[in-house]
This record gives C-alpha cells, sequence and structure tokens, in this order.
C-alpha cells in the first residue's frame, strides 16, 4: 500500500501522509514515496503538504527505529542520506510548499514543517526536535530547521527535545500561522499563491532560499520585467484588470 495520497486540485498539488494509524511516521518507504512526490511537481503552482489522521507526522517508525538497532554504521550512513534526500527534494521544490500542521510534529515531522515555505498550524499542535530522548541528534533535519528557527532557539529546542505548543512555534519562527479553522488558513494562503505569477512565485522562492550579489538581484528583476509574465502583469496593474493567471 502507498503511504501516500498524491492528487491535483485544479493546479494545486495535494500531497497527504497515508499512515494514519502510525500518525504518519516515517519509514524507508514513505521516505522513497515523499521523495518521488517532490522530485517532479510538474507546473503546479503550490504544493499542500499534510497528513491523514489525528497527527501530521510524530517522526520516526518505531518499527522502523527498531529495526535501525542492528544496522552497521554504513547502513545507518545510507538511511541518513535517504532521509536528507527526501528533505532536499521538498526544500528545493521549485513550486511554493505549504504544510498543513496538527496534533504532533515529532523529531522528522518537525523536520517537514521547517522544508515548507509557509506552515500553518492548529492551535492543539505539539511540536519537537525529540532526538536527544533517544540518545541521538536531529543532525539531518538540523540545517532547515535552523534557517528557520536559528541558532537561539535551536539550542534550547534541540538540547533539551522538549515538547512545545503551537504558540512557542510560531514565536519562533517554525510556523508562520496558527489557526482555529486550519482548512479556511490554507485556503487563503493557497489562494494568495494562485494570485501570483506562476513563475514569478517560483522565482521569488528562490531568491528566499539563496542570497544573491548586488548585480545578480538587478540581472534577475530586469529578466523578469521584460519576461511575458512581467509584462502581462505589469500591464495588467496599469489597466485596473486582472492578469492572465487571475482570471
Amino acid at each position: 500500500m502507498s503511504a501516500l495520497r498524491v492528487s491535483w486540485d485544479g493546479p494545486v498539488l495535494q500531497v497527504a501522509l497515508a499512515r494514519p494509524e502510525r500518525r504518519n511516521a516515517f519509514d524507508a518507504a514513505l521516505i522513497d514515496e515523499l521523495a518521488a512526490a517532490f522530485a517532479d511537481v510538474g507546473d503546479a503552482r503550490c504544493v499542500v503538504l499534510s497528513g491523514d489522521g489525528p497527527s501530521f507526522s510524530a517522526g520516526a517508525d518505531i518499527e522502523w527505529m527498531r529495526a535501525s538497532v542492528d544496522l552497521t554504521y554504513e547502513e545507518n550512513l545510507a538511511d541518513a542520506l535517504r532521509l536528507r534526500a527526501m528533505l532536499d527534494a521538498i526544500d528545493s521544490c521549485p513550486a511554493p510548499v505549504v504544510a498543513r500542521v496538527q496534533g504532533h510534529a515529532l523529531g522528522g515531522g518537525c523536520g517537514l514543517v521547517a522544508c515548507a515555505d509557509v506552515a500553518v498550524a492548529e492551535p492543539r499542535a505539539v511540536f519537537a526536535f525529540s532526538e536527544v530522548k533517544l540518545g541521538i541528534v536531529p543532525a539531518v533535519i538540523s540545517p532547515f530547521a535552523l534557517a528557520k528557527i536559528g541558532p537561539s532557539a535551536a539550542r534550547r529546542y534541540f538540547t533539551t527535545g522538549e515538547r512545545f505548543p503551537a504558540d512557542v512555534a510560531l514565536r519562533i519562527g517554525l510556523v508562520h500561522e496558527v489557526a482555529d479553522d486550519l482548512d479556511a488558513a490554507v485556503g487563503r494562503v493557497v489562494t494568495e499563491l494562485l494570485s501570483a505569477g506562476p513563475e514569478a512565485a517560483r522565482a521569488a522562492k528562490q531568491l528566499a532560499r539563496a542570497p544573491l550579489s548586488a548585480e545578480e538581484t538587478a540581472k534577475r528583476i530586469a529578466s523578469h520585467r521584460t519576461s511575458p509574465e512581467g509584462q502581462e502583469g505589469l500591464r495588467a496593474f496599469l489597466e485596473k484588470r486582472p492578469p492572465s493567471w487571475g482570471s
């Protein structure tokens, strides 16, 4: 059985973790399927990443962890590299990624949240970089988490492994919004993304991920201003009409 449900809602790609009986915990199959799903999102205007059932993702599956106890260093290294490849695929997905977070987002589940461009959580959501409670460290997810929460918050939550609520996740930058009506909040974000130029939204995501030189930023804006999409957007604004992608 697939560990994912992947479907299209118009130009929006919906990717749902589909192991609710395991609180959408990671195993090798889910990691491979997520990596494949994000490796090619086609011309999606955005991707919504969610989890079936009461929890977004509780991190590593207990049976998968039990099996890892008997793995060699080399086998554990290969496992970690597969996890990193999956996180890289989400983080570098050309289309903006929106995470819909409910219930638990623990360990690797926090890593998924950190890889999203926009994360919306319900007030009851609970987060933790819980690896140290098992005598290990959040090494693979650390680059993505550090980019979101910064070293100050990481030095507390990486080292204590403590659970923290949605309002703390909002304060430290792990999530961008906490909403009672999760679907409505995600829908508003998606509507905003669909109102942006498709090429511009993808290019803007890349600007946010990697700083550019002054010369390169000037080249980027000149290129987009003279592109068909940029010309359409500017003319639509001046003519007080919706652009072609928003009609």
